[in-house]
């Protein structure tokens, strides 16, 4: 758990550890040069739980803060916590029951649940809360992954060696946990989600994901292209994009990095028969020309997606093999 000056939160979320129903646990809480008073409030804990182990951290940053709290850890299974979360009572509980179920080569996740001290917590992350507790009822993680990340940062539990093998903290791609995500699901590890609210967010205006300049452009569209491209895409299969907007278009540049002619797919009859970046702009019936295609889809909005997937249905064509949403 790296800890970067969450003092007036760091207190809910410590107790929240301590009183697991589950209790064979190690907490290795990496104090990231926090300015505040979070390295008293760590040490407090410590004195009175031997469970929780507090280092600083040599050198500042939240991924290398990361990778020296690992390299600290002596447990046989790993999870990850923020300090300004909360852990529900049976979190570790479950995910470890679940976990001696399945063994070896397979990793646990769940649902989450957004909070906030005052006030209402922001439609956007109600729909992501209700939208992974879908994705786990339906095991869905590979079919949806680049919609969203399906697997939160703080909603995992593996093997040690399972982590090792996926190349854990170490790679340094934007944004870290994402691309865990994707590391998990493409080395080929079992997801196994629980229709269970695992883990409690804190909802609060200073979250790094507010606020970092990184975070402005929350698509991820590059990092997404570049696992279907190393992953999902097969080359000997005709590649389609559908949609037009502006994410339809951002999705074609990084798409022409990797491939430079592909079938480009728009409702709106205006666009259709225009020159854009190179491609002409087709109606959805060409896809009867296609043989077992592959289709990007940059649609957003859900009523759209509904009569897409009548229409995918409807042309005996299957969401995680021939359709992908990117959101």
């Amino acid at each position: 758990m790296p800890v970067k000056d969450t003092a007036p939160y760091l207190d809910d979320c410590l107790s929240s550890i301590v009183a697991q129903t589950f209790a064979d646990w190690e907490l290795i809480a990496v104090n990231d040069q926090s300015s505040d008073n979070s390295l008293k409030i760590l040490t407090d804990f410590a004195k009175r739980d031997n469970r929780v182990k507090v280092f600083t951290n040599p050198s500042p940053g939240l991924l290398k803060a990361l990778r020296f709290g690992y390299n600290q850890t002596t447990g046989e299974l790993i999870h990850r916590m923020d300090s300004d979360d909360k852990m529900p009572l049976k979190k570790l509980q479950l995910m470890v029951e679940a976990w001696q179920k399945n063994g070896k080569g397979s990793l646990i996740t769940g649902g989450t649940e957004y909070f906030k001290d005052k006030g209402e917590v922001g439609d956007g992350f109600k729909r992501y809360d209700a939208w992974l507790r879908e994705v786990a009822r339906r095991q869905s993680h590979a079919i949806e992954m680049y919609r969203e990340c399906v697997i939160p940062s703080n909603c995992w539990l593996v093997h040690r060696i399972d982590f090792d093998s996926v190349g854990g903290f170490e790679p340094a791609t934007f944004p870290e946990d994402y691309d865990l995500c994707f590391r998990f699901i493409t080395k080929g590890l079992t997801i196994i989600g629980l229709d269970e609210v695992l883990h409690l967010w804190r909802d609060r205006e200073d979250r790094i994901s507010r606020n970092w300049e990184v975070y402005r452009d929350n698509r991820f569209f590059e990092l997404k292209v570049n696992y279907f491209f190393n992953y999902s895409r097969q080359s000997e299969r005709p590649l389609a994009l559908w949609g037009a907007g502006k994410n339809g278009k951002d999705l074609a540049k990084l798409i022409q990095q990797h491939e430079k002619q592909f079938t480009w797919i728009s409702n709106n009859e205006n666009k259709i028969g225009r020159d854009i970046y190179g491609i002409v702009l087709d109606d959805m019936n060409v896809l009867q020309t296609h043989e077992n295609p592959q289709i990007i889809i940059a649609v957003a909005s859900p009523e759209d997606q509904k009569e897409i997937d009548v229409q995918m249905i409807n042309n005996g064509l299957e969401e995680g093999n021939h359709y992908w949403y990117f959101s």
